[in-house]
């Protein structure tokens, strides 16, 4: 019988107690628990030798971890057609390694293996697991530093690795052996968990970082598995992408809060000051729009993603007084493209029905995606109109010329034909690089909210929105 890392999950979980946290709060203590490791316990001693076996990403960053260790990864066979824009952080890809010398090899991630975060890691000093495990709403992290269970750990990836990759496994015991003895140095057991908790209290909240969606209920034994097995890649592909974007936005969040925290001193110079704002702002655009992606992902997975939510699911909501307060923020990340902003909102309009908490995600992620394309001094121009029983809110611009604006809508036209799509929410850019919504995704996300999302060639962005009855 082939061992899966599942079974390895499990393995660590015997004798911890059920978990209770979200998926976006174990996240965080998933990455903590990294940096804690490296940055902590690892990297202020004698550069560490060793060897470290993780999946479903690579889960150790840091360069001289990397020169020094030896690494296995198991990674998902699609990965490459999944993330081409960031298929160079995986070992054994066609883009450039992590590290000059860094010794990894890429091995195969099966469907039963599950796509939950693990990393087990041995040095001499200090042997260590960690996963995270545990249905939604219930989750843990686990962390072992027990001889037993990390022994058992090893026993199990030898059974797979000599399954399906022999000369693997030979690499791994050969790699163990150089190693020698093993000695867990207590006082770095001892001292993870208080520099954990206070990298956990220096992570600020975030209201992007909060749970977005609620992941669908298993199917009954009643209902029929008819679509499952059409849908298993898609689905593999969406479960592996929110995996992503957690990756993505919690070191980003991490970043945002050290970079708050110097803001905070009143000796930095005002060109100092200027920069930590801009690397601010860049974090929250990335967190915001990789947690529209996730939003997306957690969408197209549940059961009639494509409907419309009823009136019931919706609320009265004031648009204009929600783009009035997106205004000033805004301006700011349109500022860093040497981008300019007009908003026009007709006086005296009715709210409409929508998500407010969803839209405003929603309509953040609206305002990258058109602007992404347009060359620096264009005009961005925004305007909320009536139009009948619907309120119409209109995106175009202006370039430099203050003329047809035809010099910047054909460029943005062209960023959009030459966008392809990239598994079943996204789109990429190969000019570019840029990585964002599926025009698709982007209508099915503003139908969920009761919008209708029209896109003439890439050049106007136009979302009519219900307007909600009086007395609703």
């Amino acid at each position: 019988m082939v061992v899966n890392l599942q079974q390895l999950r499990q393995l660590l979980a015997e004798g911890v107690p059920p978990g209770r946290g979200d998926e976006d709060s174990v996240r965080r203590q998933w990455w903590a628990a990294l940096a804690t490791l490296q940055e902590d316990l690892l990297l202020p001693g004698p550069s560490p030798r060793g060897l470290w076996l993780a999946a479903p990403l690579p889960a150790l960053y840091e360069p001289r971890l990397l020169l020094r260790l030896q690494g296995w990864v198991w990674a998902p066979a699609g990965m490459d057609q999944l993330l081409p824009a960031t298929s160079a952080l995986l070992p054994g890809s066609r883009g450039a390694p992590a590290a000059p010398g860094a010794s990894f090899q890429r091995l195969p991630l099966r469907e039963a293996d599950g796509t939950d975060p693990l990393l087990l890691l041995i040095t001499p000093r200090l042997q260590v697991a960690l996963a995270l495990e545990g249905p939604p709403e219930a989750r843990r992290l686990l962390v072992r530093f027990d001889a037993a269970v990390l022994s058992g750990a090893l026993q199990l990836l030898d059974r797979r690795l000599e399954h399906n990759d022999p000369s693997a496994a030979a690499r791994l015991r050969a790699a163990l052996q150089e190693l020698g003895s093993l000695e867990n140095d207590p006082e770095l057991a001892l001292r993870f968990w208080p520099l954990l908790a206070e990298r956990l209290a220096s992570m600020a909240p975030s209201v992007t970082l909060q749970p977005i969606a609620s992941r669908p209920k298993s199917r009954s034994a009643g209902q029929p598995a008819g679509g499952d097995r059409a849908n298993g890649d898609s689905s593999a592909e969406l479960t592996l992408l929110e995996a992503l974007t957690h990756e993505v936005r919690t070191p980003l969040a991490t970043i945002r809060t050290l970079i708050r925290s110097l803001l905070r001193r009143s000796e930095l110079t005002p060109l100092v000051r200027q920069r930590l704002e801009h690397i601010d702002g860049e974090c929250s655009e990335q967190i915001d729009r990789f947690g529209l992606i996730f939003l997306a992902a957690e969408l197209q997975r549940q059961p009639g993603s494509g409907q419309a939510l009823t009136a019931q699911e919706l609320a009265r909501t004031d648009l204009s007084q929600l783009l009035g307060q997106m205004q000033e923020l805004w301006q700011r990340q349109l500022a860093r493209r040497e981008l300019l902003l007009e908003l026009v909102i007709a006086p005296d309009l009715p709210p409409v029905l929508s998500d407010p908490s969803r839209l405003e995600t929603m309509l953040g992620g609206l305002m990258d995606r058109f602007s992404r394309g347009l060359p620096s001094g264009s005009l961005v121009q925004l305007s909320l109109q009536p139009a009948g029983s619907r309120l119409k809110l209109q995106l175009g611009s202006q370039d430099p010329r203050g003329e047809s604006g035809a010099g910047a809508l054909e460029q943005a036209a062209t960023e959009v034909s030459t966008a392809r799509r990239v598994g079943p929410v996204l789109s990429w850019n190969p000019g570019t690089g840029s990585l964002q919504l599926s025009r698709q995704a982007t209508r099915q996300l503003f139908h969920r909210l009761g919008g209708r999302l029209t896109e003439r060639g890439g050049s106007h962005l136009t979302v009519f929105f219900p307007v909600a009855e009086t007395g609703l």
